[in-house]
């Protein structure tokens, strides 16, 4: 049998974790089976279960590629310029908005308060996000260092699971309230939080 380069394996990964994304958003995650999945990518069990042992580590790769490129727009945003606290969460909203499974992400985040090893998944990939916010935080508050009431670095750490907690609210209402108007959302957060560049 023929090698498979790893380009094509980053390739077949990247199929089947949208097979599986189509699966849980048509039926849910927890009405989503490794079945399901097979008969979706079109593979056969074999190709599947060489990526992935099963459904949990399919949900944490997903979660993974999600978080990753949120995390690649907030650092080429920062990189341009210093995100105010403001502006970082109109990246990672816009980001969110634009490009995410907003209803998989929900049940995910569900599902891992009571299954042990979705949750240290999923954990694992939040606290990743949360020290790339304080690092984009921190580089902001250097430069507004006298208007704060800590030093930068640890008014960064402070602040960054602050930050961060607004995304699950902004996704929650997002999925949840008919009509949420999330640009008055990203609005009345310039209002509440740091704004300036």
């Amino acid at each position: 049998m023929p090698k498979i380069s790893e380009a094509r394996r980053v390739e077949r990964r990247s199929e089947i974790m949208d097979a599986a994304l189509r699966c849980f958003l048509r039926t849910g995650y927890n009405g989503t089976s490794m079945a399901d999945i097979i008969a979706e990518s079109g593979l056969s069990a074999g190709a599947i279960y060489s990526y992935f042992p099963g459904k949990q580590q399919l949900v944490r790769a997903v979660a993974e590629r999600i978080l990753d490129a949120r995390r690649t727009e907030l650092e080429a945003a920062s990189a341009q310029r210093a995100l105010s606290p403001a502006g970082v969460v109109r990246v990672l909203a816009q980001g969110v908005r634009a490009n995410a499974p907003l209803p998989v992400l929900l049940q995910v985040w569900g599902e891992a308060t009571v299954d042990p090893e979705l949750r240290a998944a999923v954990q694992s990939v939040l606290l990743h996000m949360r020290a790339t916010i304080a690092g984009v935080l921190g580089r902001w508050a250097e430069g507004h260092a006298d208007e704060l009431p800590l030093p930068a670095a640890e008014w960064a750490a402070v602040a960054a699971p602050v930050v961060m907690g607004m995304i699950p609210s902004f996704l929650l209402q997002s999925v949840l309230v008919d009509g949420f108007d999330d640009e008055a959302f990203l609005r009345g957060v310039d209002l509440v939080l740091p704004s300036h560049p």
